[in-house]
């Protein structure tokens, strides 16, 4: 198992000690993740843990190429009858590795998603610093589940609390999870960025 795989499911059982403390009604919450609510994007990163490509690919033919349509189809398939069910499933999952086994594409959607469930609930959680970094990198370089290198071309990304700079332009700073969380696409990280190249990121995240 490589390093990031290991980093992966310690975030996982990080997420995990979090939703064992959760009621019934915070199970319901909403989450920066669409219209999911806890249990849904739960369900969502237990069902990309089973996916090979192959099998992304198969599911995706079968949906028609709709994303909405493959992502609601797995994750019902993964869903429990209860969310701790769902949990309890949860907790046995191994690393995703899409878009490849060795991809850091399987890492960043964990703590994406870790974030898109905790922050609404007022949890806040420090991921791994060397795990967030090499998603950082990842998402400044890549298209992958989400357009991120697209999103940030022409900005210039500094974290203000880790060794990371990336791309050239006017300056978006902040730390370096709010960074991830903006390339990933999530408006409500806005406020906790600065620099004079946040109004275009606003502009383009709109």
């Amino acid at each position: 198992m490589t390093k990031l795989s290991v980093i992966q499911l310690r975030e996982r059982d990080a997420l995990a000690d979090d939703l064992r403390s959760l009621s019934p009604e915070q199970w319901r919450s909403p989450t920066l993740c669409g219209e999911w609510d806890v249990e849904e994007v739960v369900a969502h990163l237990g069902a990309a843990s089973r996916l090979s490509f192959p099998g992304w690919l198969r599911s995706m033919i079968g949906a028609r190429f709709d994303p909405d349509v493959h992502n609601r189809r797995r994750l019902e398939e993964f869903r429990g009858s209860s969310p701790e069910e769902t949990l309890a499933r949860f907790v046995g999952i191994g690393p995703i590795r899409l878009p490849r086994r060795e991809s850091v594409g399987g890492l960043g959607e964990m703590i994406v998603h870790s974030e898109d469930i905790r922050r609404p609930l007022g949890i806040r959680h420090d991921p791994d610093p060397e795990g967030l970094l090499a998603v950082a990198t990842f998402f400044a370089t890549k298209d992958f589940a989400v357009n991120s290198k697209s999103l940030v071309a022409g900005l210039r990304l500094r974290a203000v609390d880790a060794a990371y700079v990336s791309g050239e332009g006017p300056e978006v700073s902040g730390r370096l999870l709010d960074l991830v969380m903006a390339m990933a696409g999530r408006r409500e990280v806005l406020d906790g960025l600065v620099g004079d190249g946040v109004p275009e990121l606003t502009q383009r995240l709109g």
